[in-house]
């Protein structure tokens, strides 16, 4: 076994022995509205915000497939906590696309610090010399709470007729912006995914990020972080982290239902319900679900890598327009999947206390996430495999 494969395996025992202590915590952080700081504690002890940060910074360079088999195991034990550890993990891999003084003042005295997110296109901005003045209200920054930077999401007007936005990501320090606490919401309670505001702020040019460069695998920070990770698109991994946690939560939903159903009985028949066929039939529904979601997310993410190791051939865009409509899919069919749980599971599941609820709760309100509606995503993939032009140029 590789140094590299043992610490994949060693970090993710390390995520299967927090599952009950994470399920033991879910109840708080969903009072909080946000995680718990020992959650956070616990996962920079393990070195889950390692497994995709650049080695120069003390990260890992694994895999995506090592990160997402952590992502996926801790959200067995809370998904709220699985979802911020994606997002924010994730958010180590692209800070080192930017350019490399980007880096230095987010890790150059820290390389622990965390970064939070929102990449809606909100932003007003003004290009001065140097850099841009940048204002504006984001929704949806999870985790940011426990962050001292943030990556939000601006267009820069085209500089000309007949030129393209220029879409970028802006990384501001929290002395630039101000939380607003407003997340009161009816799953993924604990993510603390609150608004960011920002009032005239300097952002200087090399800390932002252009979506083209993302696209075109041709960042500034890919001159120093030349490895493969650092070399497959940032619109294929990024929404993986916000439908990945919804996989390890069914699967950790169905094996809740699997023991409570083994010592269920009827309330009304006094029948085993172990014994009832339609319960049985479920549980294999499930898992099959389970068992393709992971196994697809994985073999995109070997060819991913085998392309970006230059063992295969680069990705074509019909295979990243695949790809993206195979994360989009995630969601939707991990709310099928715990929708009949938790129509086989009695009247008692209405109850909050019961094992099923929150899972039902968290995996319906992950469905929200911009990223994992398929529809548009279905919509280009059909259109480009009858012969049309690709329109999404996040993937």
């Amino acid at each position: 076994m590789t140094d590299k494969a043992q610490l994949h395996a060693q970090l993710v025992a390390a995520a299967r022995e927090l599952i009950p202590v994470l399920k033991s915590r879910a109840a708080e952080a969903a009072k909080l509205g946000r995680l718990p700081d020992e959650t956070i504690a616990d996962f920079q002890k393990a070195g889950f915000f390692k497994i995709v940060q650049p080695a120069k910074w003390g990260g890992y360079e694994l895999d995506p497939q090592a990160f997402f088999d952590v992502q996926m195991a801790v959200a067995e034990g809370c998904m709220s906590s699985a979802w911020v550890l994606g997002v924010i993990a994730i958010h180590n891999w692209q800070l080192a696309l930017f350019d490399d003084r980007a880096a230095q003042d987010v890790w150059g005295e820290d390389a622990t610090t965390l970064i939070s997110s929102s990449y809606m296109p909100v932003a007003k901005i003004e290009v001065v010399d140097g850099g841009f003045n940048f204002s504006g209200r984001w929704g949806f920054s999870s985790g940011s709470k426990h962050c001292d930077w943030v990556f939000l999401g601006g267009m820069i007007p085209p500089a000309g007729p007949g030129q393209a936005p220029d879409m970028r990501t802006f990384l501001l320090p929290k002395s630039d912006y101000k939380i607003v606490e407003n997340w009161d919401v009816m799953g993924l309670q604990g993510t603390g995914s609150h608004d960011i505001v920002v009032e005239n702020a300097f952002v200087p040019d090399y800390r932002t990020h252009k979506g083209v460069d993302a696209f075109g695998l041709s960042s500034p920070g890919n001159a120093v972080n030349d490895g493969a990770l650092y070399k497959i698109p940032f619109g294929q991994i990024f929404p993986r982290a916000v439908s990945a946690s919804s996989i390890g939560a069914l699967r950790g939903a169905l094996k809740d239902y699997v023991d409570a159903t083994a010592v269920r009985v009827g309330v009304n028949d006094g029948k085993k319900t172990k014994e009832n066929p339609t319960a049985q039939y479920v549980i294999a529904e499930v898992t099959q679900i389970v068992d393709e979601l992971e196994l697809v997310l994985k073999r995109d993410f070997e060819r991913s890598m085998a392309a970006a190791r230059g063992e295969e051939e680069p990705l074509s865009i019909d295979e990243r327009v695949k790809m993206r409509w195979n994360s989009s899919l995630v969601s939707e069919r991990c709310v099928a999947g715990i929708g009949k749980l938790m129509g086989c599971a009695g009247g008692s599941a209405v109850f909050a206390s019961h094992v099923l609820n929150r899972p039902f709760l968290d995996i319906n309100a992950g469905r929200g996430h911009v990223a994992n509606n398929p529809s548009n995503y279905g919509r280009n993939l059909g259109a480009v495999e009858l012969g049309g032009a690709n329109t999404d140029f996040f993937i």
